[in-house]
């Protein structure tokens, strides 16, 4: 996640209203080019929405206040991007050829599923951590701390 990313997400955040491109580029001091990137990322994160005003020609922005719709949507996206890109390789790997008599070979297919069983074991646990609802969040989140 880059800086103005984050810059822009916590400002809308924190904001009681509805932002414009412009009001973020004034506020945070960014070109209209980044400010429209990192708007158009964190729309399809699902982090942000836009806010129709009639009579208005400008895009008006609120973020998802939510915590647990916003980790939601950070492990959806990150998710998409990183694990399941992971596992696609590890599968192509895991599906060439080899001689089982090789120890170099043995020893890099045990790696493989190693890695392959803690990439499935953490898809499991984040598919379920987007389904979960709030008061199982929240109750199952503080017995690991208290």
């Amino acid at each position: 996640m880059s800086k103005t990313l984050a810059q822009v997400h916590a400002l809308l955040l924190v904001s009681p209203t509805a932002l414009s491109t412009e009001d973020l580029m004034a506020q945070l001091k960014i070109s209209r080019g980044n400010a429209s990137m990192t708007v158009r990322e964190l729309l399809d994160w699902g982090l942000i929405y836009k806010e129709l005003r009639p009579g208005e020609r400008r895009e008006f922005f609120v973020a998802e206040k939510d915590m647990l719709q916003v980790t939601r949507c950070i492990i959806r996206a990150r998710k998409r991007r990183e694990l399941d890109q992971m596992k696609r390789s590890i599968d192509q790997l895991a599906a060439l050829p080899g001689d089982a008599a090789d120890a170099d070979y043995r020893a890099f297919h045990t790696a493989l599923t190693d890695i392959q069983q803690l990439a499935n074991a953490s898809d499991k646990l984040l598919s379920r951590l987007m389904q979960a609802e709030k008061s199982w969040f929240w109750n199952t989140f503080l017995k690991l701390f208290m």
